[in-house]
């Protein structure tokens, strides 16, 4: 009698990808480092374009284990759902970390910002112009990327496809004003406390938008090539759970920083 017993994990093979994926982290960081320094960006990018590339190829190697061998069953699609959950948790303090400095400054300014906030001299956004624009036009597309999702539980590979391609119409749409928004500010970076505390927070926003955007991207490509299925399309929910968290954190950016936090005093 065979020794051999079946499981519902996947045990992975030997892979390249997670030691040459953390050499471009290394990469980036240096070149960060040297661009802070120096001036010198060309190490950060390449860092950049190496983790981009293995990235690429590290999900591909996934997505042939789920799609094409089959080998990603229930069991290992709920540890993959619970592997998102956690790195949104972890995104949540991260983000935390922002709002905590802001409420911290702006709930006690210091005597070398004038005693108020805003900081004198700082002419801030108006709540009711590009940052209310942005706050309707991500949260349209948290409903568009929801009717993907329901569209393509129910099958119906079309309205998938226009939900999903709506979504990324709206987020780039969102990354647009924001950048314009950035070129019209009238401070800087360097303006005390209120400038790196708003252009931190806002900033690494952006960049979680531009991440799901892509990510939401390559899942419309997938689409496409009927990767997905009404049962078997992981990748999918964990793109569309990652942009709803982006969307909540946001609704929260727009309520403590643009309305709140100009307003305080």
């Amino acid at each position: 009698m065979s020794n051999f017993v079946r499981h519902p994990y996947h045990l992975v093979d030997e892979s390249p990808w997670p030691l040459l994926a953390a050499a471009g982290g290394l990469f980036i960081t240096s070149g960060m480092l040297k661009g802070f320094s120096q001036g010198d960006w060309i190490l950060f990018f390449l860092g950049s374009a190496h983790v981009l590339l293995l990235s690429g190829l590290w999900w591909n190697d996934m997505s042939k284990e789920g799609g094409v061998q089959g080998l990603h069953t229930f069991v290992v699609q709920t540890g993959l759902r619970w592997g998102m959950a956690l790195f949104i948790v972890s995104e949540v303090f991260f983000f935390l970390s922002f709002f905590w400095n802001f409420f911290h400054s702006s709930l006690s300014p210091s005597i070398e910002i004038g005693g108020s906030w805003p900081p004198l001299g700082v002419l801030v956004f108006k709540p009711w112009e590009i940052p209310l624009l942005n706050t309707i036009v991500l949260l349209s597309s948290g409903l568009t990327v929801t009717w993907a999702h329901h569209a393509v539980q129910s099958g119906e590979l079309g309205e998938a496809l226009m939900g999903l391609g709506s979504t990324l119409v709206l987020g780039g749409y969102f990354t647009c004003l924001q950048g314009f928004e950035y070129w019209e500010a009238s401070f800087s970076f360097a303006h005390s406390v209120y400038g790196s505390s708003f252009y931190i927070a806002t900033g690494f926003h952006g960049i979680h938008v531009i991440v799901g955007s892509l990510f939401l991207f390559v899942s419309f490509w997938r689409l496409q090539q009927c990767s997905f299925s009404s049962s078997h399309h992981v990748g999918l929910e964990a793109g569309i759970w990652y942009w709803h968290f982006v969307d909540v954190v946001w609704l929260f950016l727009y309520l403590v920083i643009y309305w709140w936090g100009n307003s305080v005093y």
